[in-house]
C-alpha cells in the first residue's frame, strides 16, 4: 500500500530527532496498490473501470456491446437496469453478459431489431464490502434517413442576383454531414462568392453566367453507418437582362421567375442570420461557431469584433472565407455581443449576435476513495460547478442515501459526507451525483475500512546506481492501515538519519538530492504502525558522470569534400558506455559515405542533403550526454533562372532574373555578360556587375547588335555557372557615336604620307555599311581639305607629298545611317629622306690620357629632312705615338640622342693618335660625316712588367729577368725593384728599393743573406708615373757549415726515434697549413697579420675606409708589399688613377651605338682589352725540407 503523492515535500530539521514520517490521517487517505500479492490478501469494494459512454449510438447492422468493468476484493457480480427496472437478461436469448465482466452483449445480427433495445441502460456492480454503479447509457440506434421526394424547378436569374440554393437534409442520427458536389462527384469551388453555411444551403453574394450548370447535389454522408445519401440536382441559369426578358416573354409565368431584383451594383444585405440582431447559445468547452453570410454586387467581405472586447488570440478561427467565425474551448468569459461587419464599395451593414455560454456540471473536486483504520476519521467531497449551479445528491451502494440503511459514524453535510469512528461495518460504495439541465455527473468512490500491520512492497536489497551530484530516490513502498510511520536508517549499526540533506516523500521514498560519492552504502526503510512492523534495506552506488571532453565542432564545408566530427566520451570505469551519431534527431542516412569510429563521425564526398545537426549521443544505464555540432554544406551558386527582357528600348533594356539556390552561402554579386550573335558569335563580354540582393538590372545597349544575355551569381566560394541565355533583342541601327583612334601620319617614302588608325570593330559600327572618310591637309599652308571614302581598312597612302612636311590628319567613321561625330585633328609628317649636311664646327678638348671631350654645331632642321634622333660619333685608333707603326683599328661608335651638340668620348687608350667625325641622323638614316678630327692622348703609367723570373740562387745573390710591360702606355723611364726578407716565423724584414734602368731585363742582385727567403715588388716607369707592380719569392742557398750540420742530421734521421718524431713534426706542420687553406678559403688571415703590417710598404696608396679591407700577408696577397696601416684592394692590386667622370655624363647614347654601315649595335663597342695578370702568382707553400731548415 502506498501514501498518496502530495505536491509537497517534508524536509528533515538539521536537529537530532530521527527521520520520521507523521502523517494526517484526517486529511490523507490510503489507496490500496495494484500489487498481486497485497491484492490476494486485501478486501476491497467494487470500483468502476470501465463503461460506455453516456450518448450511446449503435450500428443497427452490428451486435450491441454495452460496456461494465469493475475491480475489487473479492470479485465483484454484475447487474443491470434498463430505463429504471431491472433487466433480466435470462430472460432474453440474444442477451448474453461474458464471463468475469459486466459487459453485455446483445445478439442483432442473427435475429432481432436495434430499435427494440433503445433505451437508459446501467450497471451495478457488488461484493460484500459495497456496490458501485455506471452512468446512465441511452442506447440510439443511428439513422441514415432518405431525402423526401420532391420536384425541383429549374431557377432562371439575372446577372449579378443573389441566390440561396437550399439542402435541408432529412435528421439522421448523428447528424449529417452536409457538402455540394456535381454530377461527377466533383467538389463545386466555394469563395467569398459562393460558399456554404453552417445549415448546408449554398450562398451565392451574386450569380455570374459561369455559375450556369444543370447538376448542383447536395450530398449527406452519415459517418456512423457509412452512407451518403443524394438530394436531387438542382438547375440554374444566368442570363443578361435582354435574354431575361425574351426567356419571360416568351415561356415563363411571371410566378416562376425567381427575382425581379436589378442586378446593378448594390450594397450588402444578409442572407443569413436574418435581422440586425439574434441569439447564441453554447455550452462551456464546446466550439462556438458564428455565421454572417451577405449579398451584394460587388461581392462583400466580412469582418469580425466583439462588443467591449477582443478576441481570444490563441482560440479564435476564421472559416469559410472569414463568413464564419469559431472560438475553441468556449467559457463563461466568452459570452457577450459579437458583430459581424458585411462591406463593399457601396456600403455596410451589421448584425449582432449575443452570445450566452451555459455549462453542463463540471468537477471542482471529485470525491476520492478513503481506506481508514478502525475509529479513524475521514471525509468524501464532492464538488462541481455549472451554468446553472448543479444540485448534489448523495447515494451509498447504489441507492438515495436518504431511504439507505442508517449509519452512525457518517454525517451528510451538503456536498460533504464526514466519517468518525469507522468500523468494518461502515465500508460501503457512495456515488456523488451533480446535475442540471444540460447534464449530470456521476462519481463512485468507496470507504474500506482495513486493520492491517505494515507491509512494505519495495524488493529487498535492490541496488539503486545513481550519477554523482545527481539525486537519489530510495524507494519504500508501503501499506499498513493503520498507516504507519516510515523512519530511515543508513549503516550495519542503524544510526538514524537526522541530516538536513535528506528529503522524505510522503510515499516513504527517500531523497538525497545532490548524491556524493561518500553517499554510498546501504539504507534501511522501516514502517510502523500499531499493528506492527516491517523493514526493508537497499543499496545506494554513486558512479562518476558521464562527460563529453571532446566535442563536436561547427562545420562549413563544401560540397564534394570531407568532414570529420570528434567526439571524446569519459566515464565510469564499471560503466559500459556506447556512442551513437543522429542527425538532426534521427538516425545517420544508410550511406556507406558515412564511416564512424571509436571517436570520429567522418563523412565522405559532402552533398546538400547532409547538411543539419550531427549529434553524439553517449548512453550508460544511469545517464546520457550529447553534444551537437552544425553542419553547413557551402558551394558556389545554382545559375540564374527565369531571364527576362522587359521595358525594350532603342538604347537600353530591363533584364530580370530570379537567382539559383545560394547554396548555403549568401550571394555577394550578379555577373551579367552579352553575346553580339551577329558581329561576335560565341564570344561573351562583361555588360554590368550588380549587388547580390538586386534581381534587376537597367542595361545601356549600342545600336546595331543582335544582344544575348545570361547572368552568372558569385558568393563567398566562387562562380556560378552562367544561366542560359536571354532571348535575343536586335537594336536599330544609328550613325556611329565615336571615330577610329590611334590615327597616324608617317610617310613610308620621300614622297607620300601614310594615314593608319585603329578601326571600329562590328559592335562599335552602330549599323551596316561602316566606312571612313579620311581627310588630310598641309599644316602650314592654305590649302583646302582633301578627302576620301574608304572601306573598312585601317590604312590610306596619300602619294606624291614633299619630303617631311607637316600635315593635318583625320579620320571619320560612317554608315548608312550616317556620319560619327567630327573628329579630331591630328598632325603628321611626309615621308623622311637622309640628311644632306654634314655638323660643322667640329673640335675635340682632350680631358686626360682616357677622356676627351668632342663639340660640333647643330645642323639646320630643313637640311635633317627627316625627326632628328641624335648625333652619331665615330672614333678610331690612328696611330702609336711610341711604336710609330700604323695598324687598322675597328671604329668605335658613340651617339647621343636629341639635339646636344657636344658629348665625352670616354675609355681612350693613354699615349695614343685618334680620329673621328660626326654624322647626323634621322627616321631614315645617317647624313654624311663631318671632316676627320686628329687628336692625341698623353702618356699615362705603364702596366706591370710582362713576367718576373728569379734564377741562379747563391749564398748571397739571386739574378732576376723581367719582360717589359705589355701596356706602357708612353716612354719607360725606368724599373723600381723593391724587396724585404721574409724569416722562419714569417715576419717581414726591412724593405729596400732599387732603381733599374728602363733598357734592361735582367739584373743581379747581390749582398743577400744567405738561406734566407725574400720578397720581390716590380715595378716600371714612364713620365707619368710608377704602374702597376709584380711580385715573386725566392731563397738564397745555406753554407758548407750547414752542409755539413744537415748531414749530420740526416745521419741522426736513421735513427727510429728521430724517424718517428720528425714524422709528427711534419704531421703538425702538414694540419696547420690545411687548416689555414681553409681559411683562406673562407676570408680568414694569418695571425701574423701585425708583424706583417709592420713591414708593409709606405709608398703603397692607402684605399679608402669604405672599403674594409687591409694589407696583410697570406699565400693569396704575396705580390704586394706590406706596411703596417696600409690598406689595398682586395683584388691584390693598387688601383690606377681613374678618371672622376661618369659615364652617364657621356651623353644618352652610351648604350646606343651604329656601326660605320649605320646599323645599330645596342652598346658601346671599344672597351679596352683588359690586362694581363700581374705577374707569377703561383706562390706555393714551403716545401718541407725549407720548413725544416727554417725549422732548425
Amino acid at each position: 500500500m502506498q501514501l498518496k503523492i502530495m505536491p509537497k515535500k517534508k524536509r528533515l530539521s538539521a536537529g537530532r530527532v530521527p527521520l520520521i514520517l507523521f502523517l494526517c490521517q484526517m486529511i490523507s487517505a490510503l489507496e490500496v496498490p495494484l500489487d498481486p500479492k497485497l491484492l490476494e490478501d486485501l478486501v476491497q469494494p467494487p470500483t468502476i473501470t470501465q463503461q460506455s459512454p453516456k450518448d450511446y449510438i449503435i450500428d443497427p447492422r452490428e451486435n450491441i456491446v454495452v460496456q461494465c468493468e469493475a475491480k475489487g476484493k473479492p470479485p465483484p457480480s454484475f447487474s443491470w437496469t434498463r430505463n429504471g427496472t431491472h433487466f433480466d437478461i435470462d430472460k432474453d436469448p440474444l442477451v448474453t453478459m461474458k464471463t468475469g465482466s459486466g459487459t453485455l452483449i446483445i445478439n442483432i445480427m442473427s435475429e432481432g431489431k436495434a430499435e427494440t433495445y433503445e433505451g437508459i441502460y446501467q450497471c451495478t456492480a457488488r461484493n460484500e464490502r459495497g456496490a458501485a454503479i455506471s452512468n446512465n447509457i441511452v442506447i440510439r440506434p443511428s439513422r441514415s434517413p432518405l431525402w423526401t421526394k420532391e420536384k425541383l424547378e429549374p431557377m432562371i436569374l439575372q446577372n449579378g442576383q443573389p441566390l440561396v440554393l437550399p439542402c435541408r437534409p432529412p435528421i439522421g442520427l448523428p447528424p449529417a454531414i452536409i457538402f455540394w458536389m456535381d454530377n461527377s462527384f466533383q467538389r463545386l469551388p466555394q469563395s467569398e462568392r459562393v460558399s456554404q453555411g453552417l445549415n448546408g444551403d449554398l450562398y451565392f453574394s451574386n450569380v455570374l453566367p459561369e455559375d450556369t450548370r444543370e447538376d448542383y447535389i447536395c450530398y449527406a454522408r452519415f459517418n456512423h453507418t457509412q452512407t451518403i445519401q443524394q438530394k436531387q440536382p438542382i438547375s440554374v441559369k444566368v442570363i443578361s437582362v435582354d435574354e431575361l426578358n425574351d426567356t419571360l416573354a416568351a415561356n415563363l409565368s411571371d410566378t416562376e421567375f425567381y427575382s425581379a431584383k436589378s442586378s446593378r451594383e448594390r450594397p450588402p444585405t444578409f442572407l443569413t442570420p436574418e435581422g440586425n440582431a439574434s441569439r447564441k447559445e453554447e455550452l462551456r468547452g464546446n466550439v462556438l461557431s458564428l455565421e454572417c453570410i451577405a449579398e451584394g454586387l460587388p461581392t462583400p467581405i466580412i469582418y469580425w469584433i466583439k462588443e467591449d472586447g477582443i478576441l481570444p488570440v490563441n482560440r479564435t478561427f476564421y472559416r469559410n472565407f472569414k463568413k464564419t467565425l469559431q472560438i475553441t474551448h468556449v467559457s463563461e468569459a466568452d459570452s457577450g455581443n459579437y458583430q459581424c461587419i458585411a462591406k463593399n464599395p457601396l456600403g455596410a451593414i451589421h448584425h449582432t449576435i449575443s452570445v450566452t455560454v451555459k455549462a453542463a456540471p463540471y468537477w471542482i473536486v471529485a470525491p476520492q476513495n478513503l481506506v481508514l483504520s478502525p475509529g479513524e476519521d475521514g471525509s468524501l467531497i464532492c464538488r462541481a460547478n455549472g451554468n446553472p449551479k448543479p444540485r448534489i445528491s448523495w447515494l451509498t451502494n447504489g441507492v438515495p442515501i436518504e431511504i439507505a440503511p442508517d449509519d452512525p459514524s457518517r454525517k451528510i453535510d451538503g456536498d460533504t459526507i464526514i466519517f468518525s469512528n469507522v468500523q468494518e461495518r461502515s465500508s460501503a460504495v457512495y456515488q456523488c451525483n451533480a446535475s442540471n439541465e444540460y447534464g449530470y455527473l456521476l462519481a463512485n468512490a468507496f470507504v474500506n475500512v482495513l486493520a492491517e500491520p505494515p507491509r512494505i512492497l519495495t524488493s529487498a536489497n535492490t541496488l539503486y546506481q545513481v550519477i554523482a551530484n545527481r539525486p537519489a530516490l530510495l524507494d519504500c513502498a508501503f501499506f499498513g492501515s493503520p498507516l504507519p510511520t516510515i523512519e530511515w536508517f543508513k549503516g550495519a549499526k542503524g544510526r538514524a538519519l537526522h541530516e538536513d540533506i535528506y528529503i522524505l516523500h510522503e510515499n516513504g521514498t527517500l531523497e538525497i538530492p545532490v548524491a556524493q560519492k561518500d553517499s554510498t552504502g546501504t539504507y534501511t526503510c522501516v514502517a510502523r504502525n500499531k499493528l506492527g512492523m516491517a523493514k526493508n534495506e537497499v543499496h545506494l552506488e554513486i558512479k562518476d558522470p558521464t562527460r563529453i571532453i571532446k566535442q563536436p565542432e561547427y562545420a562549413i564545408v563544401q560540397r564534394g569534400s570531407t568532414v570529420s566530427f570528434e567526439c571524446k566520451v569519459k566515464h565510469d570505469h564499471t560503466l559500459i558506455p556506447t556512442v551513437m551519431w543522429l542527425k538532426d534527431n534521427g538516425e545517420l542516412p544508410s550511406d556507406e559515405r558515412f564511416t564512424v569510429d571509436k571517436d570520429h563521425l567522418v563523412v565522405t564526398d559532402v552533398d546538400d542533403r547532409d547538411g543539419g545537426t550531427y549529434t553524439c549521443v553517449a548512453n550508460t544505464t544511469l545517464d546520457k550526454v550529447s553534444a551537437s555540432a552544425v553542419l553547413s554544406v557551402v558551394d558556389v551558386p545554382n545559375p540564374p533562372i527565369d531571364l527576362e527582357l522587359t521595358n525594350q528600348l532603342d538604347k537600353s533594356v530591363q533584364l530580370t532574373w530570379t537567382p539559383g539556390d545560394d547554396n548555403n552561402s549568401p550571394i555577394t554579386k550578379f555577373i551579367i555578360e552579352y553575346e553580339d550573335t551577329m558581329h561576335e558569335a560565341g564570344l561573351w563580354h562583361h555588360q554590368a556587375e550588380v549587388s547580390g540582393t538586386q534581381t534587376t538590372a537597367q542595361l545601356k545597349l549600342s545600336p546595331y547588335v543582335n544582344y544575348s544575355f545570361r547572368v552568372t551569381a558569385v558568393n563567398n566560394i566562387g562562380q556560378s555557372l552562367p544561366s542560359e541565355a536571354s532571348e535575343q533583342y536586335f537594336t536599330k541601327a544609328a550613325e556611329p557615336d565615336k571615330n577610329p583612334t590611334e590615327v597616324e601620319g608617317l610617310g613610308s617614302e620621300p614622297d607620300n604620307l601614310v594615314i593608319t588608325w585603329k578601326p571600329l570593330n562590328g559592335f562599335e559600327s552602330n549599323g551596316p555599311g561602316l566606312q571612313y572618310k579620311v581627310s588630310w591637309r598641309q599644316k602650314d599652308g592654305d590649302d583646302e581639305w582633301t578627302s576620301v571614302l574608304v572601306a573598312n581598312v585601317s590604312k590610306y597612302i596619300v602619294s606624291g607629298t614633299p619630303t617631311f612636311v607637316p600635315y593635318l590628319i583625320k579620320v571619320q567613321a560612317l554608315n548608312d545611317v550616317g556620319f560619327a561625330p567630327e573628329p579630331a585633328e591630328v598632325m603628321g609628317h611626309s615621308g623622311e629622306d637622309l640628311p644632306m649636311v654634314a655638323p660643322g664646327n667640329v673640335h675635340v678638348n682632350v680631358v686626360n690620357s682616357t677622356l676627351a671631350e668632342v663639340h660640333w654645331d647643330p645642323v639646320p632642321l630643313k637640311s635633317i629632312r627627316g625627326h632628328l634622333q641624335g648625333y652619331r660619333i665615330y672614333y678610331w685608333k690612328a696611330q702609336s705615338s711610341s711604336r710609330r707603326d700604323k695598324r687598322h683599328i675597328e671604329k668605335k661608335i658613340l651617339t647621343f640622342q636629341g639635339s646636344k651638340t657636344h658629348g665625352m668620348l670616354p675609355g681612350l687608350e693613354p699615349f695614343s693618335h685618334y680620329a673621328l667625325n660626326v654624322r647626323v641622323v634621322n627616321g631614315k638614316g645617317e647624313g654624311p660625316a663631318s671632316p676627320d678630327r686628329v687628336f692625341h692622348t698623353p702618356e699615362g703609367v705603364p702596366s706591370a712588367p710582362s713576367s718576373l723570373k728569379i734564377i741562379n740562387p747563391s749564398l748571397d745573390s739571386l739574378t732576376l729577368e723581367w719582360d717589359p710591360p705589355s701596356h706602357p702606355n708612353g716612354i719607360l723611364t725606368e724599373y723600381t725593384l723593391k724587396y724585404q726578407p721574409i724569416n722562419s716565423t714569417h715576419e717581414l724584414g726591412p724593405l729596400l728599393d732599387l732603381k733599374i734602368p728602363a733598357n734592361k731585363t735582367r739584373w743581379i742582385l747581390k749582398n743577400l743573406n744567405f738561406s734566407t727567403r725574400y720578397k720581390f715588388y716590380f715595378y716600371a716607369h714612364t713620365s707619368a708615373g710608377p704602374g702597376s707592380h709584380i711580385t715573386e719569392e725566392a731563397i738564397t742557398t745555406m753554407d758548407a757549415g750547414k752542409m755539413a750540420m744537415a748531414s749530420r742530421q740526416v745521419d741522426i734521421a736513421t735513427q727510429g726515434w728521430f724517424i718517428g718524431l720528425m714524422c709528427a713534426v711534419a704531421l703538425l706542420i702538414l694540419i696547420l697549413l690545411i687548416v689555414c687553406f681553409i681559411r683562406r678559403n673562407k676570408g680568414g688571415k694569418y695571425p701574423v697579420k701585425e708583424k706583417e703590417d709592420a713591414h708593409a710598404d709606405p709608398e703603397i696608396q692607402p684605399m679608402k675606409e669604405d672599403d674594409g679591407t687591409f694589407g696583410e700577408y697570406s699565400d693569396a696577397e704575396d705580390h704586394k708589399p706590406l706596411k703596417k696601416g696600409s690598406r689595398t684592394p682586395s683584388d691584390r692590386t693598387v688601383k690606377k688613377e681613374d678618371s672622376d667622370d661618369s659615364l652617364v655624363d657621356y651623353g644618352e647614347g652610351v648604350n646606343g651605338q651604329f656601326n660605320e654601315d649605320g646599323s645599330f649595335i645596342g652598346q658601346y663597342s671599344g672597351k679596352k682589352e683588359k690586362e694581363p695578370a700581374e705577374g707569377n702568382e703561383s706562390s706555393e707553400a714551403p716545401s718541407p725540407v725549407n720548413a725544416m731548415n727554417s725549422f732548425v
